[in-house]
This record gives C-alpha cells, sequence and structure tokens, in this order.
C-alpha cells in the first residue's frame, strides 16, 4: 500500500472522525484554537502538513490521537483501538467482495501442513474471478498449493475508524503451466515484495466466496440525522 508523503491520512481522517463525532468544523476550530478555513484547508488538501501542536489540539478535541488522525500508526498490529460508534457487522455479496479484490494487492495463501492451517501473505492480482500470485518454486508454498482445498483470505482495517472488511476464498489451486495461461498471468504484472527469483505462477479458482465489512454510525451536522 502507497501512502502520501510521511505516511500522512489527515484530510480524510479528520473529515470522517470530525463527522463520527456529529461536529462542525466552527466547533472543532474554536476547540482546537484556529481559524475555520485553515481547518476546512486540512481537510481538503492533497498532502497537508500541520505543526505538532496543531496535530495535539485537534486529537484532543475528536478524542483521538495524534498518530491516529494521520495514520503513523499504520505499522503496528490493528485492532487496539476500542470498538467505533454504534458498529454494525454486515454480510457482504458476492459481486461486493471481487469489488474490493480488483485491484490486487496482499492477501493470505492458507494451507495445511503437519502443524495445522497455515497463512502466507503473498502479493496478488485478479485474473477475472480467480486469484493469481508468485513464488518460488521449490517453497513448501510451491509444492502445498496443489492441496484438495486451499483458501485465500484478504482484509482492510482502518484502526483510526475503527472499520474493516474481509474475504475468504476457498476453492482449488493449480501451478499455471499452459502456455497461453502462462502469458495471461505474466501480463498482470505482479511483483512480489519479498524480491528474488519467484518464476512459479499459481492460480486459485474460488468455489466459495464469503465476505464481511464491519461500519460504523456516521452522522449529519447539517440534518441531526444518522446515516
Amino acid at each position: 500500500m502507497v501512502g502520501t508523503r510521511g505516511g500522512s491520512d489527515l484530510g480524510r481522517r479528520l473529515t470522517q472522525r470530525r463527522e463520527e463525532l456529529d461536529l462542525s468544523i466552527e466547533l472543532v476550530a474554536a476547540g482546537a484554537s484556529m481559524d475555520p478555513g485553515y481547518l476546512t484547508y486540512l481537510e481538503t488538501a492533497t498532502d497537508p502538513d500541520p505543526s505538532r501542536s496543531t496535530r495535539w489540539r485537534l486529537s484532543a478535541v475528536l478524542r483521538t490521537s495524534p498518530e491516529s488522525l494521520r495514520g503513523g500508526d499504520r505499522g503496528r498490529p490493528p485492532g487496539r483501538c476500542p470498538p467505533g460508534h454504534e458498529p454494525q457487522l454486515e454480510e457482504m455479496a458476492r459481486e461486493d467482495c471481487f469489488a474490493l479484490l480488483a485491484p490486487g494487492g496482499i492477501g493470505r495463501f492458507v494451507f495445511i501442513e503437519g502443524r495445522g492451517p497455515v497463512a502466507v501473505p503473498v502479493n496478488f492480482r485478479m485474473l477475472a474471478e480467480d486469484v493469481v500470485f508468485r513464488t518460488q518454486a521449490s517453497t513448501s508454498l510451491s509444492k502445498r498449493a496443489g492441496q484438495v482445498r486451499v483458501s485465500f483470505e484478504v482484509d482492510h482495517i482502518d484502526e483510526a475508524m475503527a472499520e474493516g472488511w474481509s474475504v475468504l476464498l476457498s476453492g482449488t489451486a493449480h501451478r499455471v503451466e499452459d502456455a497461453a495461461e502462462q502469458a495471461q498471468v505474466e501480463a498482470l504484472g505482479i511483483e512480489p515484495w519479498a524480491g528474488g527469483v519467484r518464476d512459479a505462477y499459481f492460480r486459485i479458482r474460488p468455489e466459495e466466496v464469503t465476505g464481511r465489512r464491519i461500519r460504523v454510525a456516521r452522522w449529519s451536522s447539517r440534518e441531526g440525522d444518522q446515516q
């Protein structure tokens, strides 16, 4: 995942947190001792970079931390924050799951070893509704890909907003060896973060697809109604 300069996600997080608390720009600006116009700039600028004292004042008004506002806690294990406002757990339709997976990214290939289920993170891309990833032909990951049943899990967590989603695919996998199919998967441009020679492509064909999403209640300061 690629962030903005300095890992900042400040504008979006400011807006979402302020709306979650049902606070207007004027109220937050007053509480943080700043001009409303400057707060508007922070929420809409491509890469805002306020001073440390400004971030502290804003986080105090919004009842969060400066790190959470900037997205600077993304390198730590997620899930340490309390639940969001009126959390809602939703089951996602199959088409919604594939819409989230369409851009590709990093997911976890799940297979069985003697010690039990094992999940290994890999870079992946989608080919229609199939998951494709690369690995070394000699690894245990490659050897387990031909199991009768495998799974693939992808998730996204926004800890500052206490929201996220998870998609789980279960089905069969095979190593790509057909020349025409090899050309298709190579065209996806999969570049593993781990580097090295990873010349074996594997394709997972899902038979079962499930997904869940956690949302929190949104409030409109103009209408005073929950959304």
